[in-house]
């Protein structure tokens, strides 16, 4: 039996996220479709994660196992042929028999996009969280420091989240210009559900000077939802990267 990592990128806007689901399209549902044509029998397709309903993601990994034969190569080309336009295969490889997407995983990079701008630029808005306003970039970046190492994150998830355990490492996080937009990347061994998107709607608040970085110490400490921000719009989230190495990238 043999064991495939498959790497793709997917644009979320139509997609309820990768789990399937009875009453949305899903990136999961979409790959199940084009692996049975393909393999002539069902995959259990086992994402690195969930993804919320109109995410991104530039590296999004998921492993599945087969007794087909078809060559790596031959699997990429035949899964480009058959998935949409809004997704994109880049590899397949063959991985050891405990490999599992999301377990083996070591850590994942995401980015959030802000476009600061009042007026709406259609090739932007699917992938932007479009802010009117001025931010402080500086203070922003100056706050996601905040975040970096070892913390309970239980008021940066979604309230009613059933995920075991709130404790996540952050390896990095900062906030940059990037080509005209305010971008936050922040890279951990995992995060919550909501997680980031709250993270962001924190920033936002601070680089719009509705709050301070100290907002972020007393949030982490005393592990309310209530003291963290709100939860930014999900078409400015993307997974960038999954880590696969020791270090967690």
């Amino acid at each position: 039996m043999r064991n495939l990592l498959v790497r793709i990128s997917f644009i979320g806007t139509r997609y309820g996220g990768f789990q399937v689901q009875e009453n949305a399209p899903t990136v999961c549902g979409e790959l199940n479709r084009a692996l049975l044509a393909i393999l002539k029998h069902p995959a259990e397709i086992k994402g690195v994660s969930r993804t919320d309903a109109g995410v991104h993601a530039r590296d999004f990994a998921f492993s599945f196992r087969t007794n087909n034969p078809i060559p790596e190569e031959g699997l990429v080309r035949a899964l480009t042929a058959l998935l949409p336009a809004d997704m994109g295969v880049h590899s397949c490889t063959e991985v050891p028999e405990d490999f599992h997407a999301r377990y083996s995983c070591t850590g994942k990079e995401y980015a959030y996009r802000f476009f600061p701008s009042k007026e709406r630029d259609p090739f932007l808005e699917p992938f932007v969280y479009r802010y009117g306003g001025a931010l402080d970039v500086a203070a922003m970046d100056a706050a996601a420091a905040h975040f970096v190492g070892t913390h309970d994150f239980s008021a940066f998830r979604a309230a009613g989240s059933s995920t075991q355990g709130s404790v996540r490492t952050v390896f990095r996080a900062g906030v940059t210009w990037e080509g005209g937009l305010v971008v936050f990347r922040v890279a951990g061994n995992g995060f919550l559900y909501n997680m980031v998107r709250i993270m962001a709607g924190t920033l936002l608040e601070i680089g719009a000077g509705r709050r301070t970085a100290d907002s972020i110490d007393a949030a982490l400490k005393q592990g309310r939802r209530t003291l963290a921000g709100p939860t930014a719009p999900a078409k400015g989230l993307c997974l960038e990267q999954c880590f696969y190495e020791k270090k967690g990238g």
